[in-house]
């Protein structure tokens, strides 16, 4: 059986002061703000469905696993990229395979995240449509 693939899209994060830890690089945790501010941009960018559409549509994406590895710090001031594609959908899920570059193009960290579909008017995960799969297999 053959794999969709799909696009990769990039996203550009400066490195704040306050993302920075007391051990002078980002802290772990603003991986996750990097991922949730590429994904938010992608989705309106270049999928064209932002986050307000499925707002709209009485949906929204709650994460449900994200796996990280680290393999390079940031600094205050770099300028990174947040390369994201979609590597399969499944039911109510989406997983969602990254990478943060570092400027010299050196991988700082990667992964994927799984995000389930949910019904804002019931909390319950929603089946996620042709429809959405098409708009998001660019």
């Amino acid at each position: 059986m053959d794999k969709k693939e799909y696009s990769i899209f990039e996203t550009e994060v400066i490195v704040r002061p306050d993302d920075i830890d007391m051990n002078n690089h980002v802290h772990y945790s603003k991986y996750l703000d990097y991922l949730l501010f590429a994904r938010f941009d992608q989705m309106e960018r270049c999928y064209k469905m932002s986050m307000q559409e499925y707002i709209d549509m009485k949906l929204t994406w709650v994460s449900s696993n994200v796996n990280i590895n680290y393999k390079r710090g940031l600094v205050l001031g770099e300028k990174c990229k947040v390369r994201t594609k979609i590597d399969s959908f499944s039911g109510a899920k989406v997983t969602v395979w990254f990478e943060i570059l570092k400027e010299s193009g050196k991988v700082a960290a990667d992964g994927t995240a799984d995000y389930t579909l949910i019904s804002t008017e019931n909390g319950r995960p929603t089946r996620i449509t042709d429809e959405m799969i098409h708009r998001h297999s660019i």
